[in-house]
């Protein structure tokens, strides 16, 4: 009904005053800004002002218009703004992966950092556990994965950067039967107890376990944080990453104990999908720097 000159027609006479002042700042001539007033006023079938010897004002009506105007002509400009950057690479949303062993003080600086970088773009942040990291990368619910562990287990449109290797601990509290043993543990006497696992948040892909033993009981917990709770009860005994265990080792809480199998440092990377690729996806995976960075600051 309206095109973008007329609205910026309205807003300069409702701003200026006149036909004539708003005739100057639009370059046009009065003629044509009054025309451009009166065919609007009769689409709409009625006065939008009230004319009087050398100026305008607005009628209520027109009040009411003007309002609805400008923020027409904002709606506008976003979306003239949003296709220009769309066509740049730029997108709405980045959303991340994160396997549950990265260090949670990091992503609150990895989001503060982002939004001062991008104020107009979102993050959907999730955390996963194992597979779950792949799975949300191959089926397109992640563009990047942080601390993803083991092998890639998917083909497609990926790169991956290394973080090095995720070291382990063999836990158990300290008020355990066994944690008093001073040799390694063998495994009959260690499947007698519930091994604490984490549940694999794959959705497709095959699940996997943090560490069980043939016909061991599992005790499955959904994050670290309730791993934890159920290690310092002296519900079960595992592993759990070193970064995570050693404080609470160091406090008493736990012990390490040496098993008869040793466990051994998992693999874990950066992962991207290349057909994502955008300013904001570059910027993190800058921000998140080499191989040797991404190790100390987010598994170390």
């Amino acid at each position: 009904m309206f095109s973008y000159q007329d609205l910026q027609v309205i807003d300069a006479v409702a701003r200026l005053g006149s036909f004539a002042a708003a005739a100057a700042e639009l370059h046009k001539v009065p003629s044509a800004v009054s025309y451009t007033v009166r065919q609007i006023e009769q689409n709409l079938a009625v006065s939008l002002f009230e004319r009087l010897h050398r100026s305008v004002r607005l009628t209520p009506a027109g009040e009411y218009f003007v309002v609805e105007t400008r923020s027409l002509i904002k709606q506008m400009e976003s979306v003239r703004q949003q296709t220009q950057r769309v066509a740049n690479g730029w997108t709405r949303t980045v959303s991340l992966a994160l396997d549950n062993v990265v260090r949670e003080d990091r992503v609150n600086s990895l989001v503060g950092d982002f939004y001062d970088a991008f104020p107009d773009v979102e993050l959907l942040l999730t955390m996963e556990v194992f597979n779950g990291v792949w799975d949300a990368l191959a089926y397109d619910r992640a563009d990047i994965a942080i601390g993803a562990t083991a092998a890639i287990p998917v083909n497609g449109p990926f790169s991956y950067r290394d973080m090095g290797k995720l070291d382990w601990c063999f836990v158990m509290s300290s008020q355990h039967p066994l944690a008093t043993a001073e040799r390694p543990l063998n495994n009959a006497e260690l499947s007698a107890y519930p091994s604490i696992c984490l549940e694999d948040t794959s959705r497709i892909l095959p699940k996997r376990s943090t560490w069980l033993l043939d016909n061991q009981r599992r005790l499955t917990v959904p994050n670290w944080h309730s791993a934890v709770q159920c290690f310092c009860s002296g519900l079960g005994i595992g592993v759990m990453p070193a970064h995570l265990a050693r404080p609470l080792i160091a406090k008493g809480e736990l012990v390490e104990k040496d098993i008869e199998d040793a466990v051994l440092a998992s693999s874990c990377c950066i992962a991207w999908r290349t057909d994502k690729e955008n300013p904001a996806i570059n910027w993190i995976l800058h921000y998140l720097g080499n191989s040797e960075q991404a190790h100390r600051e987010w598994l170390a």
